[in-house]
């Protein structure tokens, strides 16, 4: 009988304790802990298809605040100059030989393989998601995350994250139904000058059986933009900023 009640009072607690955890605070330290509020990378894309061929990607790209990013193509030679913008919702690719931007999705992909615009144009996931709830999963946090609006990629997310300094391991990104659309794996976590994060995203889809993409970043640092930087006008001249 008492060790039913200690039982009890052992269960109470632990649940106690994961219900006073606040998830959308948390999910905003998790945003911080991965990027600054205004800051510049390199990143390298890497599609790989099931015969082993690969594709690859370099990007410059900036970010301000929680839903302005900016991108240029620097490789291959047939990707050099095009560049990307996403404000909120909204995203544009610019492609010198047209001359200019058009509207693109976040479910379409500008360099094909699994990461779709959304992915590879983030923004902060507390612009995006709410926390419904927060469960406890050892050395890590389980956290399921709601979209804010129809119009996010993924109606749903499953994010680990390490207790000590909250960072994703894992992400599971599924529909309003269920069904898992794609897992991001986060690996090899590095000191940026201070900013310490995954340096790797691995992602694969049972969609897409035998397809897997790698994003990579590279000189991650703090950088101050100017709100001109992120318009349509300005995509033209993104190289000026390198």
């Amino acid at each position: 009988m008492k060790g039913n009640w200690f039982s009890a009072v052992a269960l109470s607690l632990v649940a106690a304790s994961a219900h006073a955890i606040d998830g959308n605070a948390l999910l905003k330290q998790i945003d911080r802990n991965l990027n600054p509020p205004m800051y510049e990378s390199y990143r390298k894309i890497v599609n790989i298809e099931p015969n082993g061929k690969r594709r690859e990607f370099v990007m410059f790209t900036v970010k301000k605040d929680r839903d302005k990013v900016a991108g240029l193509f620097l490789s291959p030679p047939t990707e050099k100059g095009r560049s990307t913008l996403r404000l909120g919702d909204n995203m544009w690719l610019y492609i010198p030989n047209v001359g200019k931007p058009v509207r693109i999705t976040s479910l379409q992909s500008v360099v094909g393989g699994v990461f779709n615009n959304s992915d590879i144009l983030s923004l902060d996931y507390a612009a995006e998601y709410s926390v419904e709830r927060v469960e406890d999963a050892g050395a890590e946090h389980l956290l399921h995350l709601k979209a804010r609006r129809k119009t996010v990629a993924y109606d749903r997310l499953r994010m680990w994250v390490t207790k000590k300094s909250p960072q994703p391991t894992k992400i599971e990104c599924v529909t309003a139904t269920g069904v898992l659309v794609k897992t991001l794996r986060f690996k090899d976590v590095k000191n940026f000058g201070g900013i310490t994060r995954p340096a790797a995203v691995e992602t694969d889809s049972p969609l897409q059986k035998g397809y897997k993409s790698i994003m990579l970043f590279a000189n991650v640092k703090a950088r101050a933009v100017k709100d001109e930087v992120f318009t349509l006008a300005y995509m033209p001249k993104l190289d000026t900023l390198r």
